[in-house]
């Protein structure tokens, strides 16, 4: 769920989300269509052709859990439709590096991995862990990919990864009824949206949802106000430490975060209760407790939609979302990603990577909600919702105009691991948001040892 994307030929269109609500998300895959044929929006038509693996077995790991993890076990079953193959979804824990390390040293590493992080991705394949992909998954990612996507699961030349999903992290939702009984409004600046949230803490309901307890969420705090507020050539600079976290630029953005972490009134549970809080109940609180829920927003990527779905709250009624508030001259615009890479050579594994790069695997999975897909060749159809399309198009009309989440380009020591590095920096700075000299210190201290090693 972690990953970030400059779109700026799709701006526009990003910013008509904020008037788009929400339909339902419907569950319509049916995993029955016949081998060897399209699921659906293949521009070929041809679908994509897998070998008969009967009697094989296979694992996929991934982080996903709840709802998403389901979501993909049925694009796994189709698969053991088609070929035969019996597929297993292994569980795994961040950081994914170490998990697998540990499976490798056993002897038991998963077939697959689904790797969320370029980082990951390009340590897999430096300690000769990840297997290159193989000629057919090759072929799925000319026919389906833009060049950056495919760019981004190579190492050196060489494609270890295929990225199956991407997700829009700039996005806020919010309860309706919240903003209803407080007389609010869908913000479009960073001062707006300070100036909603004085209004909605005013009505008696405390404003924001922050899930501090996962330090992901807080890097994506900060690189959506960085994106916006220091720019695109400043971004790449920071995201590569070719300038150094002390540089102004990024004190010029916390200090800009500090305006929210900084008044624990505004935050549901203060900044005690916000490191307390995991993402997906920063979600739930949000959307449950009727005309008194714990927060009226909540900042996360188009995902969420898969947690308010274990509420009781309907989407695009109870629960819409606008874009995240332009802090400079443009909205930011972020995106996460998970890439397939190989830990294991064989025919099934291929034979796995190769669906997982079609056309057929990303409806299945579109279908279900809270996903999108960076497969150009997937009609926006196949998606159960009208902002979900939206999101989708932007992604594909910004073709090789993507970056990556900066956390994510980092080597994993830094941008990557629960306890360390960026993760517990930006921990410590909602604590602590006056300290942003320390801040800048630290970070600087932990990148330049990751990005040495």
């Amino acid at each position: 769920m972690r990953t970030t994307l400059r779109i700026s030929r799709a701006a526009a269109v990003f910013t008509a989300i904020g008037a788009l609500a929400l339909t339902g998300c419907s569950d319509g895959g049916d995993g029955k269509d016949k081998p060897e044929k399209s699921a659906g929006s293949d521009k070929g038509g041809s679908g994509v052709d897998l070998p008969r693996l009967d009697g094989e077995k296979l694992s996929v790991a991934a982080v996903w859990t709840g709802a998403e993890q389901a979501n993909f076990v049925k694009v796994l079953k189709e698969f053991e439709n088609r070929t035969g193959a019996k597929v297993t979804f292994v569980p795994a824990q961040d950081p994914i590096v170490n998990f697998l390390g540990t499976k490798i040293a056993g002897g038991q590493p998963p077939d697959i991995a689904m790797i969320p992080q370029v980082g990951a991705i390009q340590q897999a394949a430096q300690k000769k862990w990840a297997k290159p992909v193989g000629p057919e998954a090759k072929a799925q990612l000319a026919k389906n990919y833009s060049k950056v996507w495919q760019d981004l699961g190579a190492v050196d030349g060489t494609q270890y990864g295929v990225y199956f999903k991407a997700a829009n992290k700039s996005l806020v939702w919010y309860n309706t009824k919240a903003f209803e009984n407080a007389g609010a409004a869908e913000p479009k600046t960073w001062k707006d949206f300070l100036k909603t949230a004085e209004t909605i803490s005013a009505s008696g309901v405390t404003p924001v949802s922050v899930g501090g307890a996962d330090g992901w969420t807080l890097t994506d705090w900060f690189e959506n106000i960085y994106l916006s507020q220091a720019g695109p050539e400043k971004y790449d600079q920071l995201a590569q430490h070719k300038i150094k976290w002390t540089d102004p630029s990024v004190k010029d953005a916390l200090t800009t975060l500090a305006q929210l972490f900084g008044k624990p009134s505004l935050i549901a549970g203060g900044a005690d209760g916000a490191l307390q809080t995991e993402f997906p109940a920063s979600v739930t609180q949000t959307f449950t407790g009727g005309d008194q829920p714990k927060a009226a927003m909540v900042y996360e990527g188009d995902f969420v939609g898969v947690n308010i779905a274990q509420t009781k709250a309907k989407i695009g009624t109870d629960a819409k979302v606008f874009p995240f508030p332009a802090v400079g001259a443009e909205s930011p615009v972020v995106t996460g990603g998970d890439a397939a890479v190989a830990l294991k050579d064989g025919k099934g594994t291929q034979a796995l990577l190769t669906w997982l790069a079609s056309t057929d695997a990303a409806k299945i999975m579109a279908e279900q909600g809270g996903f999108i897909s960076p497969n150009k060749a997937l009609d926006a159809s196949a998606y159960p919702n009208e902002v979900q399309r939206t999101m989708a198009k932007a992604l594909i009309a910004a073709g090789d105009s993507v970056r990556f989440d900066m956390s994510d380009q980092a080597p994993q020591s830094f941008g990557g691991t629960p306890g360390k590095g960026e993760w517990k920096t930006l921990q410590d700075f909602l604590k602590n948001p006056k300290d942003i000299a320390g801040t800048q210190a630290q970070l600087e201290s932990d990148a330049a040892k990751a990005y040495k090693s």
